[in-house]
């Protein structure tokens, strides 16, 4: 492990943007790491692109860094970050916080079996109950709150393909959680096992608004134990 400690980077993920992470960050603040948002260009009140534009965006706050960085994405976030940091060298490791750790070829749709639609350039509704989907142990006056912050989501996003996913080069460690009713144990398993390092944590979609304190400490034993 380098004496530098890492700076965070945050990728969020669909139709969410940056300051979703601001409780894990202070927490993140109070341990000694300094952190940083990625705002995605596909999530947002002004969506655009497709996947490769939030590589690019990835890449860019990786630049700016400028030193040795860990990558932290959440459910879509894993997507562009792995198309975005092969080849960087100041990227030291790769957290998938339950979030799509896919190989070459694959999307978000291709993944769940989902044939790519005739027409992309629109938007993706959110499907089902988000508070059941996304903030399950959340009370319901915070659910409420992080649901007021959802944003459109642009639909291009879900079919753009992993070309030379980063975490064949990079180490990575996958953290299961437990009680996500959005992504399906079973179909986390299934992308562990493409990581380095396995976690599990007892929590819904979003432990970095629930457990921020915990996954504050998970994120730096990670950084502390690597090898």
């Amino acid at each position: 492990m380098t004496l530098t400690r890492p700076t965070l980077l945050f990728v969020h993920g669909a139709w969410h943007q940056p300051a979703v992470w601001d409780r894990l960050r202070a927490e993140l603040d109070v341990l000694g790491y300094q952190s940083r948002a990625v705002d995605l260009p596909t999530s947002g009140p002004d969506a655009r692109g497709g996947m490769p534009d939030d590589a690019d965006a990835v890449r860019k706050e990786i630049a700016a860094i400028g030193g040795p960085v860990v990558v932290v994405a959440h459910s879509y976030g894993g997507i562009p970050v792995s198309e975005a940091a092969t080849g960087l060298p100041d990227v030291e490791h790769l957290v998938y916080l339950t979030a799509y750790q896919l190989d070459r070829g694959e999307s978000m749709f291709s993944f769940h079996g989902v044939p790519d639609p005739a027409e992309t350039d629109g938007l993706i509704p959110i499907s089902g109950d988000p508070r059941e989907a996304f903030y399950g142990d959340l009370s319901a006056a915070e659910a409420e709150a992080a649901i007021s912050q959802l944003v459109d989501q642009r639909l291009r996003a879900c079919v753009g393909r992993v070309t030379e996913p980063a975490w064949r080069s990079i180490p990575s460690t996958y953290i299961i959680c437990a009680n996500d009713q959005a992504i399906p144990v079973p179909l986390q398993e299934k992308m562990a096992d493409r990581a380095t390092d396995v976690r599990r944590i007892e929590s819904s979609h979003s432990p970095f608004l629930s457990r921020p304190a915990e996954v504050a400490a998970l994120l730096d034993d990670i950084i502390t134990s690597r090898g």
